[in-house]
């Protein structure tokens, strides 16, 4: 029998871009999803390597009442300092693309893959150097503007903590250039859809 010929799409967006609700039209058509989000929680659970590692180089002081990461705490440390932020990013990166390569290595039966990674192209060349090879990347995105509005509504911050977290991230006009394909998500959630659907009919 002949093996199935997997095709394995990066999924990526600037911060509340609406790059959730684009992996959720996708599962909900049917199609496998890997989130790197989940995956980036479950590397970190207590006591695990990882979470050892984090702790160790930030301190107890980013722990809860029950001894897990508090993410929060961790949160306002990497927003307001770059080098650390770069810093949780190199410990945390290689635990979670192995977990992405080794679901990706089990699954025989997906002939479309979905990777959703909110860093992907800032981590392509160690994404390159653990094997994973992406036969396209669709990014999604939406002006600064509206960026700025959903975001402050999302995690109920102020304007200038939200353009702080957009700042932390690589310009949306040097992501374009890496994107096979544009999500705009700037119109509803019906056009969205109908975008989404166009492109995987597109793909297959």
């Amino acid at each position: 029998m002949d093996q199935i010929k997997q095709k394995i799409i990066g999924l990526t967006g600037g911060i509340a871009s609406g790059k959730s609700t684009v992996s959720d039209i996708i599962k909900s058509i049917g199609y496998k999803v890997i989130d790197a989000d989940i995956i980036s929680r479950e590397v970190v659970e207590k006591d695990k390597e990882a979470y050892l590692e984090v702790v160790k180089y930030f301190g107890e002081d980013i722990l809860d009442e029950s001894g897990n990461i508090n993410r929060k705490k961790l949160g306002s440390i990497i927003f307001n300092n770059p080098l650390e932020r770069e810093k949780l990013n190199s410990i945390l990166h290689p635990y979670i693309l192995d977990s992405i390569k080794e679901q990706i290595k089990k699954d025989k039966e997906s002939t479309l893959i979905f990777v959703d990674i909110p860093l992907l192209i800032e981590v392509l060349d160690d994404i390159k150097l653990k094997g994973i090879k992406f036969d396209e990347i669709w990014l999604v995105y939406v002006d600064e503007k509206t960026q700025l509005e959903r975001l402050m509504k999302r995690d109920n911050i102020t304007e200038e903590e939200a353009i702080k977290r957009i700042r932390a991230q690589m310009p949306m006009e040097i992501k374009v250039k890496y994107a096979t394909r544009l999500i705009n998500n700037t119109g509803t959630k019906d056009y969205l859809e109908s975008q989404v659907k166009r492109m995987l009919e597109e793909v297959m």
